[in-house]
């Protein structure tokens, strides 16, 4: 399970909570501008956007999380179990497989809406990457610097694209039962609430904070959609960098999940393993582990972009503190 959002305040910030029940060996990768993009089914891409993001590498292929290009669009793929539902090869269109696609829309598109028209011929296929590494059952948060952001769901119905007007994805269900569901919180605020209840009928607070006490708590990916739009949408918007990343990682703590609270399996819990934040306009990818709460940072400022060899950067996962005395 996980969180993806996009934060609209200075540069543009995008990036997501990952959640599993064990780490994956997952690093910071950048993809140069000339690497061999191969796909399955159509020409390798040699010349294309450099992307930057968190992935696994297997046979020299980056197998990406979530990333950025170095010209503002980011994507996250989530877990999206059950409603997920890729499809075999179908003509008169292009057949990208599930594992292809952040890469795919990355390589080739600047903003949100490029990256629809590139969806409008797309098919979404079962293929697996190996025999040992099938297709993950995903969706897909896609934002970029504008602030735009777009859901890409593929089910038994079709692949659908669905406008992101909060700017957040959890998992399942499907997106547009999330959205439905915010009725139900329609009321909760950030300051006091006013007494509908029975007006004129002095009701006095006990707490502070009353105006959010309906706001569900749960680690479920419905709670977390509904209690992540609360907290984006109230977020303050930074003036400087560090502002802004501070805001973003505030934000994602807010549905991080800790450890032993989220059981999966019989003494297996799940927990957000990293939490990462792409500046859109710079690539500088920010990231913090479960196990390392220091924000580190990756600047694609730093790295030849001309090449078409993969750069990859080992997450820093050993706490660090700063002892003042």
């Amino acid at each position: 399970m996980c969180t993806s959002i996009i934060y609209s305040a200075g540069d543009g910030y995008f990036g997501r909570n990952l959640d599993l029940e064990m780490t994956l060996g997952q690093k910071v990768v950048i993809m140069p501008r000339h690497y061999p993009l191969r796909l399955k089914n159509l020409p390798t891409i040699t010349d294309h956007f450099a992307i930057t993001g968190m992935a696994i590498i297997r046979d020299h292929y980056p197998l990406y999380f979530d990333g950025a290009n170095e010209k503002g669009l980011g994507m996250a793929g989530l877990n999206f179990n059950g409603p997920a539902h890729f499809f075999g090869l179908a003509e008169h269109k292009d057949n990208v497989a599930s594992f292809e696609i952040v890469p795919y829309l990355l390589a080739q598109a600047a903003t949100v809406a490029e990256a629809k028209q590139l969806l409008t011929t797309i098919n979404l296929t079962n293929q697996s990457f190996s025999a040992t590494m099938t297709s993950s059952p995903l969706h897909w948060l896609v934002a970029d610097k504008s602030g735009a952001a777009i859901v890409v769901e593929s089910t038994r119905t079709g692949l659908h694209v669905y406008d992101d007007p909060v700017g957040v994805l959890t998992n399942n269900p499907e997106f547009p039962q999330q959205m439905t569901n915010l009725a139900n919180y329609r009321n909760v605020s950030v300051g006091e609430p006013v007494n509908t209840l029975a007006p004129g009928i002095d009701i006095p607070s006990y707490s502070r904070g009353i105006g959010s006490s309906q706001l569900p708590g749960g680690l479920d990916s419905e709670s977390r959609f509904v209690r992540e739009v609360f907290t984006k949408a109230h977020a303050p918007l930074g003036t400087t960098e560090d502002e802004c990343v501070s805001h973003f990682f505030h934000c994602l703590n807010n549905v991080a999940q800790p450890q032993n609270l989220d059981e999966v399996a019989p003494n297996k819990f799940e927990y957000t393993i990293y939490t990462d934040c792409l500046n859109l306009a710079t690539g500088t990818l920010y990231y913090t582990t479960y196990t390392n709460q220091q924000i580190n940072a990756v600047a694609l400022s730093n790295i030849d972009l001309n090449t078409s060899e993969l750069s990859s950067f080992e997450l820093v996962t050993k706490q660090a503190i700063n002892y003042q005395n």
